[in-house]
Parts: C-alpha cells; structure tokens; sequence
C-alpha cells in the first residue's frame, strides 16, 4: 500500500510575496524606530521589542507547523491501522456479519 503525498497549498509565488511583505514591514519599521524623536534608550527598547516579536512570530509559526505535522502521521497511521483490519476481516467466514 503506497501512502499519498501530502501536497503543500503554498505556492512558490506565495512564499516570494510573504517573504517580500515580512522584509518590507521589517525594515519600514526599523527606519520608522530610527527616525522617531526620542533618545536612544527609548530606540534601543523599542528595538529588543521589534527582535523578541519577530523571533515569537517564527516560533510560533514552527510550533504550528510541527503540531500539524504530527497530526498528519497520527492520522496516517491510524488510517494504516483501519486499512490493515479490514484487509484482514474475512467478509466470506461463517458467523460474521
């Protein structure tokens, strides 16, 4: 029994304008920190917020990612499991129904 490829929905085309949109608001945020009129305690604080958001956003995202993983190959392998039985259940036997 051969298992079905799991097909991504995300596009190449989808993943270049993610990555283009995250860089732009990124640096549009880092010039907008820059360019604010305040000291640069203030900058350096908004700064180390601007770092801690981004690298919680890609570890969320990865924690998403391999909890959805994992509940594929649960779902393969149960699957696997159904399939088995019922290769093996014998519908032809006397006394089953």
């Amino acid at each position: 029994m051969t298992t079905p490829s799991i097909q991504r929905p995300t596009t190449t085309a989808f993943f270049v304008q993610s990555a283009i949109s995250f860089g732009l608001s990124l640096v549009a945020l880092m010039v907008g920190i820059a360019k604010l009129p305040v000291g640069a305690w203030e900058r350096g604080f908004l700064g180390l917020g601007l770092i801690f958001v981004v690298s919680s956003a890609f570890t969320l995202a990865k924690c998403v990612r391999d909890r959805q993983e994992a509940e594929e190959v649960t779902n393969r392998v149960d699957k696997a499991r159904i399939d088995k039985l019922l290769v093996e259940q014998d519908v032809f036997k006397p006394g089953q129904v």
